[in-house]
């Protein structure tokens, strides 16, 4: 089996979409942005990535569940599945994106909840090194939905290798008979022989 085709592999998949997951969980529940309150008296705050890059946790278990339902199902719904995983990857990314071009008014409106304002207060604020280890978890995903892409072809549904394609089956002597299982779906109850 070469590399390209154990990459495209459906456990490959999986597993890198569960690695990706648990990366971003972890990046989200470490603080993003530290700095301070530009108020009357300087306080220092920080924001975790859960609070700051909202539905990151929920985007990041979406697009994992995305996967697995990719490599366990039929054509038709692997290609729905595989759409809404590149969009999952695209919210990711836009939330984080959002928090790494904005530090300041991401804490801004993060410091003016906090203390029950509405809107934004004025803070100095700095990133952390966890929006980029968000973004290392969310490029294993780009690399899971990539070798989705080029691998979904070959895979087959869980359930496949059960199934005749609808052949006849050879009977006991050698005459093609329906499986069972065609019969009963034709409304005819093979128990009745």
């Amino acid at each position: 089996m070469s590399r390209l085709s154990r990459l495209t592999s459906k456990g490959s998949v999986v597993v890198l979409a569960i690695v990706a997951a648990v990366v971003l969980m972890a990046a989200a529940r470490q603080p993003w942005v530290t700095g301070t309150v530009n108020e009357v008296a300087a306080s220092r705050v920080e924001a975790t990535g859960s609070e700051v890059a909202t539905g990151l946790v929920a985007l990041a278990l979406a697009a994992v569940a995305s996967a697995i339902v990719a490599a366990t199902s039929g054509r038709i719904v692997r290609l729905i599945t595989v759409v809404l995983f590149w969009a999952c990857l695209a919210g990711l990314v836009a939330t984080t994106v959002r928090v790494i071009a904005d530090p300041t008014g991401v804490l801004g409106g993060i410091a003016a909840v906090r203390t029950g304002l509405t809107g934004s207060i004025e803070t100095t604020a700095r990133l952390t090194a966890w929006p980029w280890v968000a973004l290392f978890g969310e490029a294993l995903f780009a690399v899971a939905g990539v070798a989705t892409l080029v691998g979904m072809r070959r895979w087959k549904a869980l359930g496949s290798r059960y199934e005749v394609d609808g052949q006849d089956v050879a009977g006991a002597r050698g005459e093609r008979v329906s499986s069972d299982w065609d019969r009963l779906s034709a409304g005819d109850d093979p128990t009745q022989d």
